[in-house]
């Protein structure tokens, strides 16, 4: 069984725990640094990016964020987590962990009152899936060697790179596992 870590900093990180453990995959609430070295993987959850930066340099995790990744681990981001894995963020010189060959833009669809969910269809996860857009950035631009999984109104929405997943909503948020068991199935695969 494969081990995955859900940063414990902010986010809905619980909601992660239980799609994971539900799609077979021993879940584990990240909140030291140290415990990145007993995992194959990790979900960084949605939340407010800025807040999350703060917290990610005040506990130190950033070297050992991209120490966990240099290993050729598994990385998911939802909704901010996505922010923190892009290279570039529209209007921000510096990115936060620069992982990911992207560039977001923050809050893209709207403020909270403009939340949303939308029928997605997501290459190799679903053909239905439901995306809970809240506050949700989007990718504007990818790298050539980044895949779309999948776009809402023209907008790339969810995007897989390597061992770097990012999505733009909260899949944890609904009963439906299939994306979470599709980032189980890349960590199986990573091992």
């Amino acid at each position: 069984m494969v081990k995955i870590g859900v940063l414990g900093l902010q986010g809905a990180v619980r909601e992660h725990v239980t799609s994971l453990e539900a799609s077979g995959a021993e879940a584990v609430i990240v909140k030291r640094s140290e415990q990145l070295e007993e995992l194959d993987g990790l979900i960084i959850p949605g939340g407010e990016s800025t807040t999350m930066r703060r917290l990610i340099d005040k506990y130190d995790f950033m070297q050992p964020l991209r120490d966990f990744a240099s290993e050729g681990k598994p990385m998911f981001g939802t909704c901010a987590g996505l922010i923190l894995l892009a290279k570039n963020i529209v209007g921000y010189d510096a990115p936060h962990l620069g992982l990911m060959d992207i560039t977001v833009e923050r809050n893209a669809f709207g403020r909270q009152k403009e939340s949303f969910e939308a029928e997605l269809m997501i290459t190799g996860v679903a053909e239905d899936f439901v995306g809970v857009f809240i506050r949700a950035p989007y990718i504007v631009e990818v790298g050539e060697d980044v895949e779309v999984l999948s776009k809402h109104h023209e907008r790339i929405v969810a995007a897989r790179q390597g061992q770097y997943l990012g999505c733009a909503f909260h899949p944890e948020l609904t009963d439906d596992y299939r994306f979470a068991q599709y980032f189980v199935n890349m960590v199986k695969e990573s091992k």
